[in-house]
């Protein structure tokens, strides 16, 4: 009974102070086609050496991204993260209670986060940053719902290079909050379009850049329409890598940004758990999700750290919360502070520079391979490429070679009809070895 603690009396007695019928009555607002029909096909129950044995076999399945030739990307990328950071986060400062409710005894987590905010805002061009969010996609969801009570406007436009995933999650916020969402078609270099489709109903414009398909663009012109207008800019990056080279949102005329931080200091860890930067104008302060940690002195006229505003609904009453996420991604945070901090800036600018360099050399062999269209032109460490055949065919074809060539678009977005696109990166981690298995390979497939 360790994890069935209550018997079937007691749970009957709980219902019926609630007074519903069942448990299942409990799930009412769920709809019926997010409900199974049965039971989920595994084992009733299992001893704990044979529930171990049954996941070893299972994780044996996982191929490890170093094993050969890697060229995923599509919001998630593979770097190396030196042992320094692994070391660095295990130290006893940094071990202080998961949530700095009393500052006295979590200086540690609040001062790392202090630095994490101060990174961020450097990056991104920003004058104020959070303590962190759960990933890239709900960091951009949050910042639609900041957009929103900001202008108290109901329109969203998201341009058709953002990550489709983003997408969703926004949609699914929007939703509840009475927010319209404009989502333009899925395009190569789709940044400039969402211009057109500003209005005075509109409250924030988001673009990525480099966008899904790997398109670096400059907002600059985006930014003046939506300003112009009365609309705020979010800027959504997925590669937080590429802000080592590219111009920042800030300096582009963004009002948030929104952006995936797990290049720096983590691994794919098979997706996840990353960390979500959120960025903004000190002016929106206030309507900013989460909290940030603030540097102050204490009675003695010590450096202190301390939780400065808190908007979340655990701190607040829950009608004046911007947001209801309750936590933030703090070791994952932590390891992207560590991981930044070794580097320097001059650190991230060669490894971002390197990114580049190892993605010209994959987007030149691959234009040497016959019927292969390379599709991006200004990239970062990504490329679209449109193959003869559809991209998934290939992928698996060359999946069972060990090659994993990177991720077909129809799985991002299904109904977008670009069953020919796949998407490739390159990172500091791609030999030039690889680079030549999978041209060779794709030639072979193709021919």
């Amino acid at each position: 009974m360790r994890y069935l603690p209550l018997t079937p009396d007691d749970r009957a007695r709980m219902l019926g102070v609630i007074g519903a019928a069942s448990v299942d009555a409990l799930f009412a607002d769920v709809p019926a086609s997010a409900r199974l029909a049965a039971p989920v096909d595994l084992p009733a129950h299992l001893g704990e050496l044979e529930v171990e044995r049954a996941l070893s076999a299972m994780a044996r399945k996982n191929r490890v991204a170093g094993e050969g030739p890697f060229f995923c990307g599509a919001g998630a990328y593979r770097h190396h993260v030196p042992a320094s950071v692994d070391h660095i986060i295990q130290r006893s400062e940094f071990l202080t209670s998961y949530t700095p409710y009393q500052p006295e005894i979590a200086q540690g987590t609040l001062q790392y986060l202090y630095e994490f905010q101060t990174q961020v805002a450097a990056l991104t061009g920003m004058e104020v940053a959070n303590a962190s969010m759960y990933d890239g996609s709900t960091a951009a969801a949050e910042a639609v719902m900041m957009a929103h009570r900001v202008t108290r406007r109901p329109r969203a436009v998201l341009s058709g290079g953002l990550h489709p995933h983003y997408a969703e999650a926004i949609a699914t916020l929007a939703h509840v909050a009475g927010v319209t969402v404009v989502r333009q078609d899925a395009a190569v270099d789709a940044e400039a379009d969402v211009v057109s489709a500003i209005d005075g109903e509109t409250a924030c414009v988001v673009v990525q850049t480099p966008n899904v398909f790997g398109t670096a663009t400059d907002v600059t012109a985006i930014a003046e329409a939506a300003h112009a207008a009365g609309a705020l800019l979010i800027v959504v990056t997925t590669e937080a890598v590429s802000l080592g080279l590219l111009k920042s949102p800030g300096e582009m005329g963004a009002d948030i940004v929104a952006a995936e931080g797990a290049s720096i200091g983590n691994g794919l860890n098979f997706g996840g758990p990353y960390v979500g930067l959120f960025a903004t104008r000190e002016k929106f302060i206030r309507q900013a999700p989460g909290r940030l940690t603030g540097e102050t002195l204490d009675a003695d006229g010590r450096r202190g750290f301390v939780l400065t505003l808190s908007t979340r609904e655990q701190h607040i009453r829950r009608e004046k919360a911007t947001s209801n996420i309750c936590t933030n991604s703090g070791l994952c945070a932590l390891a992207f502070t560590i991981h930044l901090s070794l580097l320097g800036e001059t650190g991230l600018r060669r490894l971002a520079a390197l990114n580049h360099a190892k993605v010209r050399r994959l987007a030149s062999a691959l234009g040497e391979v016959r019927g292969v269209q390379v599709l991006t032109r200004r990239f970062f460490n990504e490329i679209a490429v449109r193959l003869p055949a559809p991209a998934t065919e290939v992928v698996e074809t060359l999946a069972a070679r060990d090659i994993i060539a990177g991720v077909p678009f129809s799985r991002l977005a299904p109904a977008a009809g670009l069953d020919d696109v796949l998407l490739l990166a390159a990172t500091e981690t791609t030999a030039d070895g690889d680079i030549e298995a999978l041209t060779a390979a794709l030639k072979g497939v193709l021919a």
